[in-house]
């Protein structure tokens, strides 16, 4: 009962009663163990991955229920002979588990009561985890190994990272927004060609699927914003989650893959930049930070999300021939999402109230030499 309480009292009184008996710890920390595994498939079940768990217990919990959590997440991941993909789990690194607690107790430097309050914490919290909509089998799901996945080919792959980790490493803006083009140009393109080989039946017949990707605070409507325009420039549909900081992309698996290694780079990019334009704001006398900042994250989103697309349909667009591959690629991806999210509402975000936060952030996506490579003037608020 003590996990199904409003307050503290009950856990207090939980955790005491385990940690009472020292030379019990053993056996009540491997129960508690074998528990946690439970409850975290009970987590699967209702749609739940790991990253997910692991995000959540980051924002509500601490450093501590961080680390137990993985170690539950291990433990449970023991019984499958594979794991589905994007499925991410730690080594098992305490042996047996007759001895996870004590060696929990050094890893953490910490008393049994502590260390039982906090194993309760975490139990709290997955039981409380509602359903959400899944994204790919459980483990050991048979269903998980019929799935036919066609990923970026290695080559490929390797460029667009290449690519990624030169413009995340300059220090010049505007090499890094041309890299960053000439990335989505080269995921444009894969997409191109894998519709064109579905359409032929040169390629194993595949469906859309889905991922999860963390949308977390500060400032996370502007980083769902740039999410959505990533993945609308590679034919995948975004639903954000803003309860539990994560937004779904649904789309072909390599666009799957396309959306996050660009989105992820991109964020690393426009963070970067938002740094230098804010201390050049702060040597002007400027103090509005978290205004210039939440302005200039929604403008460097919209803009380069505009720009975005228009790399991925001028690539497209090469060969009117591709277009009907690329149709049914698209319809596909909306049924499913469609199929998923069957109530989605339009959110109105908190606006952009910062002229130069605004005009930065347009001019930081603006220096992407993308399309024809046309300077477009900033757009105010």
């Amino acid at each position: 009962m003590a996990l199904y309480g409003q307050g503290d009292a009950g856990l207090d009184a939980g955790a005491s009663l385990l940690a009472a008996d020292g030379q019990q710890w053993g056996g009540v920390a491997r129960e508690l163990l074998a528990r946690g595994e439970g409850y975290l498939r009970q987590a699967w079940e209702r749609g739940w991955q790991p990253a997910d768990v692991m995000r959540l217990v980051r924002r509500d919990l601490a450093e501590r229920h961080l680390r137990i959590t993985a170690d539950l997440v291990a433990a449970e991941a023991r019984r499958y002979a594979r794991l589905p993909e994007r499925w991410t789990a730690a080594e098992v690194w305490w042996g047996d588990d007759s001895g996870y607690g004590e060696r929990l107790a050094r890893r953490e430097r910490a008393d049994r009561f502590s260390l039982a309050t906090a194993v309760l914490e975490v139990f709290r919290l997955l039981i409380r985890l509602p359903a959400i909509e899944p994204v790919a089998p459980v483990p050991g799901d048979p269903a998980a190994d019929a799935l036919a996945h066609v990923h970026i080919e290695p080559r490929m792959l390797g460029r667009i990272r290449a690519l990624l980790a030169k413009a995340e490493a300059t220090p010049y803006p505007e090499e890094a927004e041309a890299l960053s083009a000439k990335a989505q140009e080269l995921m444009a393109r894969h997409t191109v060609d894998e519709a064109l080989l579905a359409a032929s039946g040169k390629a194993p017949v595949q469906a859309p699927s889905a991922c999860r990707i963390g949308v977390e605070p500060p400032y996370e409507e502007a980083k769902a914003v740039l999410l959505d325009a990533v993945a609308g420039a590679n034919r995948c549909r975004a639903v954000w989650n803003s309860a539990f900081g994560f937004s779904t992309v649904v789309g072909f698996e390599s666009d799957l893959e396309a959306v996050e290694l660009l989105y992820t780079s991109l964020l690393v990019q426009g963070t970067a930049a938002m740094t230098r334009a804010e201390a050049g704001q702060r040597a002007g006398g400027r103090k509005r930070t978290k205004t210039f900042r939440q302005s200039f994250l929604l403008a460097y989103a919209s803009r380069l999300g505009q720009r975005l697309a228009e790399t991925a349909e001028h690539t497209a667009g090469g060969a009117p021939d591709n277009l009907p591959a690329l149709v049914a690629r698209d319809v596909a991806v909306t049924a499913r999402a469609d199929e998923m999210f069957p109530k989605t509402v339009s959110t109105r975000l908190r606006g952009a109230t910062d002229l130069a936060g605004w005009n930065d952030g347009t001019a930081a996506a603006d220096q992407a030499r993308v399309g024809d490579g046309a300077r477009r003037r900033p757009l105010a608020p």
